[in-house]
């Protein structure tokens, strides 16, 4: 599964981007999270549905497909919150992190092992990764999620 050092970077010898996309889905001042999957990179921890955008695809389009993929939930898109990098030693990845509506569908594990529509206190217990921090401490401290 490794890379080479050449393979992490684009054709200009720049270190590799990922652009992901974050969907921030709040019902009744809870978050909707996901536990990944125990073989995935940060096996375990909690994380906003989304995932990785494909080639010729808006992060909107990105983040519909990614959280039916995940859960079968439909969203809409909203808003552009926040945005963050997390520099790794072979890429970059970039975290788009957007407030979706929840327009549909009941929340289930197809690509996570749980989930959970998560209070504040909830949030500040669960383990996420380190680029989602800054943007739960905001999403609490505006009392987005209580």
């Amino acid at each position: 599964m490794g890379m080479s050092g050449r393979e992490n970077k684009n054709e200009d010898g720049l270190m590799r981007v990922i652009e992901v996309g974050c969907a921030m889905i709040i019902k009744d001042g809870k978050l909707l999270a996901a536990q990944r999957n125990p073989g995935d990179t940060f096996g375990g921890f909690w994380e906003f549905p989304g995932g990785k955008k494909e080639d010729g695809e808006t992060m909107e389009q990105c983040l519909v497909r990614e959280v039916r993929e995940e859960m079968g939930v439909e969203i809409r898109p909203r808003e552009l919150f926040d945005r963050s990098d997390c520099v790794c030693p072979d890429k970059t990845i970039r975290l788009f992190f957007y407030f979706c509506d929840y327009v549909g569908g009941n929340p289930q594990c197809i690509d996570c092992q749980n989930f959970l529509w998560a209070s504040a206190g909830d949030l500040v217990r669960l383990k996420f990764p380190e680029g989602d921090a800054d943007v739960l401490r905001k999403l609490i401290d505006a009392k987005y999620v209580i």
